[in-house]
Parts: C-alpha cells; structure tokens; sequence
C-alpha cells in the first residue's frame, strides 16, 4: 500500500474499502487510525513516530490530515474515518466469517457496543472481550492480559485504550506467532458503536468540524489537546508545505 509523508509519519493513501478489504485477505495486519493528535506527537517524538511508521497501515483519520495529503501530494485523498472503517470491515467480516476480538475500553461500553453490533449484524462471529484496568505500559506485556486473545486466535482485534497505549499494546503482541492475526486501534470508535458518545455527522466531519462535537462532550480532555495540537499542526503543516 502506497504512503505519503506528513509531518514525519508515512500516511498511507488509501480508502475505507481498501483497508477493509486488506484485512480480509491478510494476516498480521496492523493499523493506526491517524489524526491531528497522532501526527503532532510523532512530531515531537521521534521513538513514538518510529513506532507509527512500522504499522502495517495508517490511515488518515482526521480531515486535517486527509487534506493535508491532499495540498501536498494532489491524491483526492478522503478521511478514513476510523469508526466507518470499523463498520465497512464488520460488514465484509460476515461474508468471509472473520472473528472479532475487543480489547480496552470499559467493561459497561464494551458490553453495550457487543449489544449494538449484534443489532445491526446479528450473524457477528464475536470471539471474546477484554477490558483490563487502566494499565502502564510495561503492565500491558504481562501474560493474563493477552493469554485469552493467544486462546481464541480471533482474525481481527479491535484495541481501544488511547493513543499511543493502544498503539504500543499492537506493537508488544505483533510478533506473538500464536496470534496471527489483524489489529486496528481504533481509540473512542467503541464508546460511539455502544452510543455512550455522541458521532458528530458526516457532513459536519466532511468539513473538517467533528472536533467540536468532540470539545463539546469532553472539553476538559480535550481542550488543550485540540487548541495545542491544532496550532502546532498547521505549523509544522506550513514548514512542510513550503520545506522551510
């Protein structure tokens, strides 16, 4: 898959239904869904944005970094939105009867999402969940958190424990030969699948203002992360563009 460099991290130009397709006829996928927040860390972190840049695939989540592709490489790049790519490989996943696997998050949001998705599609080959408590990454490595996973070998394992735990987490567990199988990251996408969070609109994220709807739910988390990282990705955006 063909990738494109933003910031200092390799995004892949690609579309939802490639990526989900990809999943469907490979193994040992690993995807990080990227947005404004992933780029500007990577940025400034260079073993974090090392990381990144191993990952199988990564997409352009956020519309600042869709159009960023965009302005610098002309590729009509479009969001992959991590919560449609969610929903496009579920979808493909029954006609191939590919498992599932859910790691992160809370127990109470996982269990309504698990609810959700047996909704919209009841035929889900659901392998098992896990939410661990609130862990350091060291504590992530140890065995009892990953034996279930090594147990029930699920084709895809979706992780939701925040970037860049979730990310780290993927990278610990991707040479375990036992597993062998495909791993996205994918941060809030459980909490809007069990409806716990409100999904700004499509259009409204077409136009580059799902943030808000985000701001608006959870300012206290969010507000320095959008006004800072906001501000520093046009920055670093505008060196780029013009290789100052």
């Amino acid at each position: 898959m063909d990738s494109v460099r933003i910031l200092k991290t390799d995004i892949s130009a690609t579309s939802i239904h490639e990526v989900s397709s990809y999943l469907m006829t490979h193994k040992n996928v690993s995807v990080a869904i990227c947005n404004v927040n992933t780029l500007v860390r990577c940025y400034r972190n260079e073993e974090l944005n090392k990381l990144l840049n191993s990952f199988s695939i990564k997409c352009p989540d956020g519309f600042p970094v869709a159009k960023a592709s965009n302005l610098l490489y002309k590729n009509n790049q479009k969001r992959v939105d991590g919560y449609k790519l969610f929903l496009a490989t579920i979808k493909k996943s029954l006609e191939e009867n590919k498992s599932h696997y859910f790691f992160g998050n809370t127990e109470e949001v996982t269990k309504k999402m698990i609810n959700e998705l047996k909704i919209m599609f009841p035929n889900i080959n659901i392998k098992g969940f896990f939410c661990p408590p609130i862990l350091s990454h060291d504590e992530l490595n140890e065995n009892k958190y990953i034996s279930d996973l090594i147990e029930k070998k699920p084709d895809i394992l979706w992780v939701s424990l925040g970037f860049p735990k979730q990310e780290q987490f993927i990278n610990l567990i991707n040479d375990i030969d036992e597993l062998n199988t495909n791993m996205i990251g994918v941060g809030a996408v459980f909490e809007w699948a069990a409806k716990t969070k409100y999904k700004a609109p499509e259009w409204l994220a077409e136009l580059g203002f799902e943030w808000i709807v985000r701001l608006i739910q959870e300012p206290k988390r969010l507000l320095r992360r959008y006004l800072v990282d906001n501000f520093l990705f046009i920055i670093y955006f505008v060196k780029q563009y013009f290789k100052i």
